[in-house]
């Protein structure tokens, strides 16, 4: 691990976080802090669970109204609507129960909320110039890291593509994990949406953006995420491990919306648009093709992320330490029962080159280690990972 002497970053995480089984009582006390009456943030699966009653209950006449239609992959049009209902409530502070697709919504309703017009005015980076709508997150999963990041992505269903919207304005200003919250998350959720937070700090620790701070959460993260994911995956009521995974994902959420990411999450957003598959999920079968792709430009970080891992062995030099990191990986997603091809989940292979084509025009790919020159690249990766 080493840093140029010219090394200059700046490192961002203003959420307060709330942590242990049973804070999301603490909900009224934070949105008294933050505004009057909330809209709660949510999905009819959530709501199917019996997770969102009790919610409901917690706020009591701080409650204004529930928006529950986003789907998995949210698109602009739900941002627009979920917006103008909370606006018609009078609600002054969101509040997301929910996972990564349901926190970007919120985070997109705040802006709105907050702006007007349609979420398409605000696509890119760093274009507000003042704080929005103040939101608090109840993630129901631990992969996203959303809860305490400054990014959203969301499906522009006219360009069918996803849309990253990067703002600081649009970080939570509380997040509350709350063990219990994720308590009934099925086993394939739990491995696919730990993937998720695992890629995150794999990649952000990859990243040409990386930084000292970043770099120390990450790894952190990925000892965490080797401990904790498989006891969180055989044993959902294990609350312990189920509350440091949330710790491991919240950890990767700050270090990647400081450091960003790279070519593995390209490619998630492609096929994410393209055959809809879900975002986590992509993440973990890519992981380890994007890691081997890397290896020649990173041996040295690889090998630091076989150590976190505890697959590094003694006497090696850096480039077999970073394969042992790629087959480690590959051998972690055996361990909590992850697919590990494309074509296992039902994507088709004349998908690949529309994939390819749609990664490189997105904003990840900028800071992957190894620089990406053209689309056969690209497709090279898929196809080792189909």
């Amino acid at each position: 691990m080493s840093y140029d002497a010219d090394l200059n970053f700046n490192y961002f995480a203003p959420t307060r976080v709330v942590f242990g089984a049973g804070s999301v009582g603490e909900l009224p006390h934070e949105v008294s802090k933050l505004g009057h009456k909330a809209v709660l943030v949510t999905d009819e699966g959530l709501v199917a669970a019996g997770m969102v009653d009790p919610v409901k209950k917690i706020l009591g006449k701080a409650l204004a109204g529930i928006y529950t239609e986003i789907p998995q992959d949210s698109g602009m049009e739900v941002v627009d609507r979920a917006s103008a209902y909370a606006v018609s409530l009078g609600a002054d502070v969101v509040v997301s129960l929910g996972g990564g697709s349901v926190m970007d919504t919120a985070k997109g309703m705040c802006i709105l909320m907050k702006e007007g017009g349609s979420l398409r005015d605000f696509q890119g980076m760093q274009r507000l110039t003042r704080p929005q709508t103040p939101h608090i997150t109840i993630p129901t999963t631990a992969g996203t890291g959303s809860e305490v990041t400054s990014a959203a992505v969301v499906l522009d269903r006219e360009q069918g593509q996803k849309i990253l919207i990067y703002e600081y304005f649009i970080t939570p200003q509380v997040a509350i994990l709350d063990p219990r919250m994720t308590e009934k998350l099925p086993p394939g959720l739990t491995a696919s949406t730990g993937m998720d937070a695992m890629t995150h700090a794999v990649e952000c620790y990859l990243s040409l953006q990386r930084n000292p701070i970043s770099d120390a959460a990450a790894l952190h993260a990925i000892r965490l995420i080797t401990r904790f994911l498989p006891a969180a995956v055989n044993n959902g009521t294990d609350l312990a491990a189920r509350g440091q995974m949330q710790v491991a994902a919240l950890l990767a959420g700050w270090a990647f919306s400081n450091a960003l990411l790279g070519l593995t999450h390209a490619l998630a957003h492609a096929l994410g648009a393209v055959s809809g598959l879900p975002h986590g999920l992509a993440n973990g079968i890519l992981l380890p093709h994007v890691m081997r792709y890397n290896l020649e430009e990173v041996p040295d970080l690889l090998a630091e992320i076989a150590g976190a891992m505890g697959v590094a062995a003694r006497g090696l030099d850096n480039r077999e330490t970073g394969e042992a990191a790629v087959y480690g990986m590959e051998d972690f997603l055996k361990r909590i029962g992850l697919p590990r091809r494309l074509r296992d989940v039902g994507v088709e292979e004349n998908c690949l080159k529309p994939c390819a084509d749609l990664a490189l025009s997105d904003g990840s790919i900028i800071y992957n280690p190894r620089m990406v020159a053209d689309t056969e690249e690209v497709l090279m990766v898929l196809k080792r990972a189909y």
